[in-house]
């Protein structure tokens, strides 16, 4: 009650000395809430990519020389190695000679053309396994997922994404009706469910827009549409006539037992989820090694590791969220002595005071539980206006740079928390400083 009084009657003075409890509660409140929001957006991202999953992805072989150098002399006594590039041959053996994985899904992306009832869209036809839709946690909105029969027959029947559904079956029941992709009339079993997706995690991980896409047993992208690894009767007329040929993603000439700079790969994309996330990074040197030795030792391919990736980035993350969070809590430090300071000050400005209070009767631990009171009131209403503060500080920081926060009840508490430690421990010099003065030269002092 007394400490209350003595608040109320220097409100200016109470108001600068929580000052640095306010902000420094505010700033600790909004950079935890930072790194909340970057840490659930990796989490996002890892949902997107899928848990414990290691990607294999074709490439261009790289090469180098000097610029004068002529492309037969760079050739000249080197044989040239031949790979016959990602093929589904690599899928079945990784998932039957690997230990620790547990499944595998092949893909292939072919750009093509949509078209039904006189509307057409470019889109990607991508042709998977069963496994592709459990790896990359997809749900089906409608109809079902590829029977073993279609599979097996190649048959032409496709899933389609949600964003397709809406802009080709706005008006009509998917499940049972055509459409046709490329030259070929695939029939619709089912609709993915709606996955959201933010621009920039798809400029981030280089992923596609699911909802865009329609997805076809692999056997018919491979039989009906396009297989890469096979040489068709155009491409054999072309070569043996000593000219270069372009059948969409292979390109041959008679000079080169394999394509050049161009997609020889049957697959697009090899995707291998491991038993645990431990064995993440032995699982990805034995598929590599594995790889080198099936093509020929011709590095055409990159196994990536998306959620090693991701953890470090978020490693980095959390020492740059721990940081600024250090530096905000300075706030509260520098504010805690500000605090004892002002209380020594006041000690000394009511000594007068003291001296009374102990004439008629107050004890030693009176006056230390009244000063010491006032220190951790003024902590306390720092704390309350610090998170009132943090909480808009957060709120700002996010629409004014687009940046996730999120504040959590840990954040709060703990940022509170350590505000009224702060009233407690630098009180504590003050007060016993006030109790510990003499009654009768308190009295006499001017």
């Amino acid at each position: 009650m007394i400490a209350s009084q003595a608040i109320i009657a220097n409100k200016l003075r109470a108001l600068l000395t929580s000052l640095g409890i306010i902000f420094g509660v505010g700033s600790v409140i909004s950079m935890l809430s930072v790194g909340k929001g970057a840490e659930q957006e990796i989490l996002e991202q890892m949902k997107l990519l899928g848990a414990n999953n290691v990607v294999i992805k074709p490439i261009v072989e790289q090469s180098e020389g000097k610029t004068t150098e002529k492309e037969e002399d760079k050739n000249k006594g080197e044989k040239k190695r031949f790979s016959p590039g990602l093929t589904l041959e690599d899928a079945t053996s990784i998932k039957k000679v690997i230990p620790g994985v547990t499944d595998v899904s092949p893909e292939i992306v072919l750009d093509l053309i949509i078209l039904r009832n006189g509307y057409k869209r470019t889109a990607k036809l991508v042709g998977v396994e069963q496994s592709y839709f459990s790896m990359t946690d997809f749900t089906l909105a409608q109809g079902e997922y590829f029977s073993d029969f279609q599979r097996e027959s190649s048959a032409p029947v496709c899933i389609i994404g949600n964003g397709i559904r809406a802009k080709f079956f706005a008006q009509d029941e998917p499940i049972g009706k055509t459409i046709k992709c490329g030259n070929i009339w695939l029939t619709v079993i089912g609709v993915l469910a709606d996955r959201k997706i933010t621009q920039e995690n798809i400029k981030h991980l280089g992923i596609r827009d699911y909802n865009m896409d329609v997805y076809t047993p692999i056997t018919t992208a491979l039989l009906k549409f396009r297989n890469r690894a096979l040489l068709t009767r155009k491409m054999v007329m072309e070569a043996s006539r000593g000219s270069s040929f372009d059948d969409g993603d292979i390109s041959v000439t008679t000079n080169s037992s394999k394509p050049e700079n161009k997609n020889y790969n049957q697959l697009d994309r090899l995707t291998i989820r491991a038993s645990s996330s431990e064995t993440i990074s032995a699982i990805s040197e034995t598929i590599t090694r594995m790889l080198e030795r099936k093509h020929n030792r011709v590095i055409d391919f990159e196994v990536e590791v998306p959620e090693l990736l991701l953890k470090q980035e978020q490693r980095t993350k959390n020492i740059f969220n721990i940081v600024l969070g250090a530096i905000a809590s300075i706030s509260l430090l520098v504010g805690g002595i500000g605090i004892m300071n002002i209380m020594l000050a006041s000690v000394l400005e009511r000594t007068r005071e003291i001296g009374i209070r102990r004439a008629v009767g107050a004890r030693r631990k009176d006056i230390t539980f009244q000063f010491l009171g006032e220190a951790i009131t003024l902590c306390l209403a720092g704390g309350i206006i610090g998170v009132i503060f943090g909480l808009g500080l957060s709120l700002i920081i996010q629409k004014a740079t687009n940046i996730i926060t999120i504040v959590s009840p840990f954040s709060v508490i703990i940022s509170f928390g350590v505000a009224v430690t702060v009233g407690l421990i630098f009180g504590i010099v003050p007060a016993r400083r006030a109790a510990m003065q003499n009654p009768i030269e308190a009295l006499h002092y001017e």
